[in-house]
């Protein structure tokens, strides 16, 4: 059977982990944990369960794991976040395309997820189709350069698709889900700027209302039920909260990024709260701010080969 690497971007997800590594239990040559250097137990969790964990910046999505999917051991990767569940007929399906005696005929492979929002699935608003490419190659996969949902590209190589789902639990907390809108949004008007993009009235009145219209009419989220409601509503306050952002971003005067990771926002500043590269005492990590350490946590501690590691003072880090 070929290689395979389980890859799990996390950052605070002390809640979610433990079901997505029991879920995982059983396929996979490594689980690699990219962490974002939480403050709960993210990576003792990681560690109890066997996964190697290396810590980084968190940008934004794509970034992380552009930086992360060079470090996988193995030569394909499966991508999961921790909000996501395996199930068992998709485990199956993967082990199947790996154990073949033939090479697989595709550099990647889209999976369907079904969504749960707030304890219902959602079938409805344009959320039935949900398809992501999570399997592929570890040297052709790479995230698009954008800030916010960006998809894998596999460099022109064909790719396949597989039958069975993977569980996407994307809300059980409207405080964690809002937190994510503020992340979101920030980081798509900042995309936008630095794209040249302007936001007109039109912009603030029409999109939002159409995007309603069309994910709870059009595509029929009413049957969804208030999830399906909450949802399109969410959904169009988002653009509109976008455009907003977008607004004071042309009028801050601030300079425009430069590229997808320079320039922009991180998730630490969107969130207020203080960032890795402050230095802080109490962590031990695999690196500082955003210095690539791409040894595990439990290898990094005191060596003088990892930016920022403990006892030796590194060029370019700290406060």
């Amino acid at each position: 059977m070929r290689k395979l690497t389980v890859l799990i971007p996390t950052f605070n997800e002390e809640a979610n982990l433990p079901d997505c590594l029991a879920s995982l239990r059983g396929l996979g040559d490594e689980v690699l944990v990219v962490d974002s250097f939480s403050t709960d137990r993210t990576v003792q969790i990681a560690r109890e369960a066997g996964a190697r964990v290396i810590q980084h910046e968190y940008i934004n999505s794509a970034a992380q794991k552009n930086w992360a999917i060079p470090q996988a051991s193995s030569e394909w990767v499966l991508i999961v976040d921790a909000d996501e569940r395996m199930t068992p007929g998709l485990a199956a399906e993967i082990r199947g395309v790996l154990s073949s005696p033939d090479p697989p005929p595709f550099a990647g492979y889209f999976i369907r997820r079904r969504t749960m929002f707030l304890g219902r699935e959602i079938r409805h608003g344009g959320w039935e189709s949900n398809d992501v490419l999570r399997l592929f190659l570890r040297d052709y996969g790479r995230y698009e350069e954008r800030e916010v949902h960006a998809d894998v590209r596999v460099g022109g190589r064909p790719v396949g698709r597989l039958k069975e789902p993977l569980l996407h639990i994307t809300c059980v907390d409207l405080n964690r889900y809002f937190q994510k809108f503020n992340r979101y949004t920030t980081q798509a008007a900042e995309r936008w700027w630095r794209e040249g993009r302007r936001a007109g009235w039109w912009n603030f009145v029409f999109h939002p209302m159409w995007h309603f219209f069309r994910m709870y009419i059009i595509r029929l989220g009413f049957l969804d039920g208030m999830p399906g409601f909450l949802l399109a509503s969410f959904s169009a306050f988002t653009r509109f909260v976008r455009y907003a952002k977008l607004w004071a971003l042309v009028r801050s005067g601030r300079p425009r990024p430069v590229e997808y990771d320079v320039g922009t926002t991180n998730a630490r500043q969107i969130d207020g709260e203080a960032s890795a590269a402050g230095g802080s005492a109490d962590r031990t990590a695999a690196g500082t701010g955003t210095e690539a350490c791409p040894l595990p946590v439990s290898e990094a501690e005191g060596k003088a080969s990892c930016p920022g590691a403990p006892g030796k003072a590194s060029p370019g880090t700290g406060a």
